[in-house]
């Protein structure tokens, strides 16, 4: 959360401040849910916060009093618990004022003191980077969240109010939370069931991802808005006779879709506005689960259901605890129309997801067991522990966090929930490590499957394993899940270490004994322990790995043992095994400085082609010097921790580069020129094209010659902007 000050300092406690209006909206709104609320409690909270808060103002000019207030606002509206609200009045007064969290445990109790550490964000840590930062920060929620699940739910208060004000933050800094807002918290949203939110952060997300997007819709929506209502209220008497007849007292209704739902499917299937048809959902809300599946039946016999679109989430609930029917149909004028169908209790669930189970007995908070039906937060916790570099961290939260899923079960019939594209590998480090590390193959509904044979709904899996099967690195390339990863990384980083430990010791002897160095008596004296300490690692093992690795070159450590004219003298000699490999020409031509070694191979990696603005990582590959990564590459994180280096782009790394990218559009004549000159408009020169054509839609490839990551930003958004482009992005690879 930024704070705009006329100081730029965090100002000194003042007078009380007294209560007025928008308290008393707050406590009016808790009463309507919590009669018998203390909102005395309320009171002295609000109070506090507008006290230490007092002199600080929003970018957008308010008071900055005004957004704890919104928070506890949204808080409410999800009916949450008294301690909650304060905790959201209270949530930015230990990072953002002088107030500190004893001040705020001897005031307000112990419990409300864990909800403000819970959210406060680590501002006060020095990171090396963004993403270390960003990570952490994650880290700290999630793990606050195990102890109380209240916390990520103040925090996603706090991004509502945030999201809804977005507009008054820098152009970059608005598209930087929007889309962490669209890859995180929106989908924490999903996951903890809480509809209305998770819609809302989406389209505040798209708002500012792709302005000129959300504006088009919002005009389009606009203009078919007559005839929708009117279509609406035609479904609506329809389905409420036909249930009537039936003697279903149902409760029956439509709305439009949210406007990043839109944009999804026309994104995704490459269709105009005009062609999305399914633009209002129905819902039908019955009072029993046989009334459930009674209406479904209804439903298809009045008009004709679409094969492959019928889902049943009430036998097999959705891991947020989600229940529905869902179906599509072709509805009146063979309009497909989506229905859903479930219970009052279910419909409570829906939209207020894990806010709808709150229970609170005696001031105590929801217990682990209560939480535990939440798997996805368990497992959340489980590889948060196991995943040490940021950027592997935050890369597999977005990645893995919250795919669509696919339902197993057991041989005993236990059911688990994957991401799609999971495999029998996944299945099997989820049942055990040592099954993982022994997988040899599965028995999928009887029959003999590959480790690689991706998981489908309603799959029996059996897993074999033979004590000769080991892990390799090819699995990274089959495993899903960060679990599974995490092991397999693991197991193949002790391997390389071993293997590296070997070597490094081969080269260290070779070295010592040309300079007449008797390694073994070293060792002995404790020298060599020594040695690593003074070269930055912990033991000799580690002095070892990291020679065997290539990250320490034998002349640093002779360095610490032999003066320096006899090092001088015999450099080119000191120059053999891994230096020599390492040895090269130009590395300052590629733009890139590599920490702690000098006159090193660099090369791009082809998987991610990194541009100078990136945030890159580099990867030691012996024999062939350092590769450099973007930092969020896939393959890169898949790479052993122990070879990474730290990179960094030079001043002057500016030099054009060949980047691919993808267009989606309508096949329009005029368009493709449109596209060209949008291109060329930017400052920028297309190497290479090829056309694609599918119908009426076309898919072009452009490869362009790009300078830095903010220029092939300006592109794909200048490319955006053309009227029939559905989608640009850059290829990987």
């Amino acid at each position: 959360m930024q704070v705009h000050t006329e100081t730029g300092v965090k100002p000194r406690r003042r007078s009380k401040a007294n209560a007025n209006s928008p308290i008393n909206e707050l406590v009016d709104k808790v009463l309507l849910y919590q009669p018998g609320a203390d909102v005395d409690r309320l009171r002295e909270a609000y109070r506090f916060t507008a006290e230490v808060h007092d002199g600080q103002k929003r970018l957008s000019g308010e008071p900055y009093v005004v957004h704890p207030v919104a928070v506890a606002g949204v808080l409410a509206d999800l009916k949450l618990d008294l301690p909650s609200v304060i905790g959201g009045l209270l949530h930015d007064t230990v990072e953002d004022t002088l107030a500190t969290l004893p001040e705020i445990r001897k005031v307000f109790g112990e419990e409300i003191a864990i909800l403000v550490d819970g959210v406060t964000k680590l501002s006060r840590v020095d990171f090396t980077s963004h993403e270390e930062k960003q990570a952490e920060n994650f880290r700290k929620m999630i793990m606050a969240m195990a102890k109380d699940i209240r916390v990520v739910l103040i925090k996603l208060a706090d991004r509502t109010h945030n999201m809804r004000t977005l507009q008054y933050l820098a152009p970059e800094k608005q598209r930087r939370i929007a889309q962490e807002t669209l890859d995180i918290y929106a989908p924490i949203a999903h996951r903890l069931g809480i509809y209305w939110v998770k819609s809302e952060l989406e389209d505040l997300a798209l708002k500012h991802l792709r302005p000129e997007i959300y504006a088009q819709l919002k005009q389009d929506v606009a203009q078919k808005k007559k005839h929708r209502e009117k279509y609406i209220n035609d479904v609506i008497s329809r389905l409420s006779k036909a249930l009537a007849e039936e003697g279903i007292d149902a409760e029956v209704s439509g709305r439009p879709k949210h406007f990043y739902s839109i944009f999804k499917k026309m994104e995704d299937q490459s269709l105009d506005f005009e062609q999305v048809y399914d633009l209002v959902a129905f819902r039908i809300v019955v009072d029993t689960v046989r009334e459930c599946y009674e209406s479904m039946g209804i439903v298809h016999s009045k008009w004709r259901p679409v094969p492959g679109r019928f889902k049943d989430y009430i036998a097999l609930a959705k891991p947020n605890m989600y229940q529905s029917l869902h179906t599509t149909v072709l509805g009146p004028n063979a309009r497909r129309i989506e229905i859903q169908i479930r219970t009052h209790d279910m419909h409570r669930v829906a939209e207020e997801g894990i806010a709808s189970h709150w229970r609170y007995k005696e001031g105590k908070a929801l217990q682990v067991t209560d939480i535990q039906r939440f798997t996805w937060l368990t497992q959340l916790l489980e590889w948060q522990q196991n995943l040490s570099n940021p950027q592997e961290f935050l890369h597999s939260l977005k990645e893995d966090l919250f795919p669509g899923e696919v339902y197993v079960f057991t041989p005993n019939g236990d059911l688990q929930v994957f991401p799609k594209g999971a495999t029998v590998v996944d299945f099997a480090y989820r049942i055990h490590s040592d099954i993982g590390q022994h997988c040899s193959g599965a028995r999928v509904n009887g029959r003999l499957a590959p480790f690689k044979y991706i998981l489908r709904s309603g799959d029996t899996v059996e897993i074999i394993t033979t004590e000769e099967q080991t892990p390799s690195r090819d699995w990274l390339k089959v495993a899903k899940t960060p679990r599974a990863k995490s092991r397999i990384r693991a197991w193949i980083t002790s391997q390389q270490r071993e293997r590296s430990v070997a070597l490094g010791r081969e080269i260290l002897e070779g070295d010592f004994a040309r300079h007449k160095l008797d390694y073994q008596h070293l060792q002995q004296e404790g020298r060599i322990d020594t040695l690593g300490k003074e070269l930055g690692v912990k033991n000799e093992e580690g002095l070892l790995a990291s020679v065997g690795y290539g990250k320490l070159m034998p002349r640093q450590v002779l360095a610490k043992l032999l003066p320096a004219e006899q090092l001088k003298g015999d450099k080119k000699q000191l120059e053999g095994g891994l230096e020599r490999l390492f040895r090269l020409v130009g590395s300052r031509d590629r733009g890139v400085r590599v920490k702690g070694i000098e006159d090193v191979l660099v090369r791009f990696a082809r998987c991610c082609h990194p541009l100078p603005g990136e945030e890159i990582a580099g990867i030691i590959t012996r024999g062939r010097g350092v590769t450099v990564h973007v930092a969020s590459c896939p393959t890169g994180l898949e790479a052993d921790p122990e070879r990474r280096v730290e990179v960094s782009w030079s001043e002057d790394a500016q030099m054009p580069r060949a980047v691919k990218i993808e267009v989606s559009c309508a096949d329009k004549p005029g368009l493709l020129a449109a596209i060209s000159s949008a291109i060329s408009d930017s400052g920028v020169n297309i190497a290479r094209a090829h056309i694609r054509t599918f119908d009426d839609k076309a898919v072009n490839t452009f490869e362009i010659m790009i300078g830095s990551s903010d220029q092939l930003r300006q592109v794909l958004q200048d490319i955006s902007n053309v009227k029939g482009v559905y989608q640009a992005n850059r290829v990987q690879g």
